[in-house]
């Protein structure tokens, strides 16, 4: 995988250009809208009247996985998503075009000032939206387009648990990643490890569904579409929980209302607040930006369940 420069600099002097040669329609006006870890995301109005989404990488081929995980997770939930327009890539860019949705994303801090009937409404629409790709299930787990693991957790442990512990390790000998926060990890681990495994069927998940991939409607709160999935696969309902609870998810309720409305697992609360902090951590090997606070936010949640768990 290439790392590529997706600065405002590089890219505006391009995107016109690649938007007509793909659309045959002229971009009138192109603004950046907004990004996550790995992509900046540009509106454009085009010639016809038309309003589009489009997404550059940090990673070349992330258009690619994301497009085909667009065309799953639409299928497979009412809750309206983008819809791809065009895939582009040259030795330096990777561009993903989708149809506009309305809404902003829930991130931002004035919906919270929202009513709790409000807050409760929104997240029942969510969960629900959620439950349907979770009644989808598969033969396997992993990959989309090619699941081969017969149980979640030799999936989770052989795909993410292992190889991230042992490079968050050197990054801490190295003195880039806290040595007390690796300690943390290794300890959970140990209990992650040792509690019993659940059996379940693997189901669809969107795998990044937190408050910044959510809009809604920014007068009534009603939601108005799911965005930016990351790394879709076929897994345990519970690895498609952590994101309900980051950064503010808790002020909607997100990962409660999912419990109130589907039975979870004893230990759902420990292993949610272990994904979370484990994905948090491996940012650091991804590419991605490290947002401290929330990384802090993962880690506290660990130590509270990790205390539950002794107590018990």
């Amino acid at each position: 995988m290439k790392s590529l420069d997706n600065s405002d600099k590089y890219l505006l002097p391009l995107l016109p250009q690649i938007i007509l040669e793909k659309t045959n329609k002229k971009a009138e006006t192109i603004k950046f809208i907004g990004g996550g870890s790995f992509g900046r995301v540009y509106k454009a109005e085009l010639s016809n009247g038309e309003t589009i989404a489009v997404k550059a990488y940090r990673i070349q081929g992330s258009q690619y996985e994301e497009s085909n995980q667009l065309d799953i997770l639409s299928e497979n939930t009412s809750v309206k998503m983008p819809k791809v327009i065009f895939t582009y890539e040259d030795e330096n860019t990777a561009i993903l075009a989708m149809t506009f949705v309305e809404g902003k994303n829930v991130l931002n801090p004035l919906f919270l000032f929202k009513s709790k009937k409000q807050k409760q409404l929104f997240a029942n629409s969510v969960v629900d939206g959620m439950l349907q790709w979770h009644s989808v299930t598969g033969k396997k787990f992993g990959a989309l387009s090619n699941p081969t693991y017969d149980s979640w957790y030799e999936y989770y442990k052989t795909v993410n648990q292992e190889p991230w512990l042992k490079a968050l390790a050197k990054l801490a000998e190295n003195g880039k990643f806290n040595k007390k926060r690796m300690q943390l990890l290794y300890e959970a681990t140990e209990i992650f490890d040792n509690l019993p495994e659940e059996t379940a069927a693997p189901v669809l998940i969107h795998s990044d569904l937190n408050i910044m991939n959510i809009m809604a409607d920014p007068k009534t709160l009603k939601l108005t579409a799911f965005i930016d999935p990351c790394t879709s696969i076929w897994a345990d309902r519970e690895y498609d929980l952590f994101q309900l609870r980051n950064m503010w998810g808790d002020a909607y309720g997100l990962y409660e209302t999912y419990k109130q409305k589907h039975q979870l697992s004893k230990y759902a609360d420990f292993r949610v607040a272990y994904y979370g902090a484990m994905l948090e951590a491996s940012m650091r090997l991804k590419g991605g930006h490290i947002l401290p606070f929330w990384e802090d936010l993962t880690m506290i949640r660990l130590k509270k369940e990790i205390k539950k768990l002794n107590n018990l």
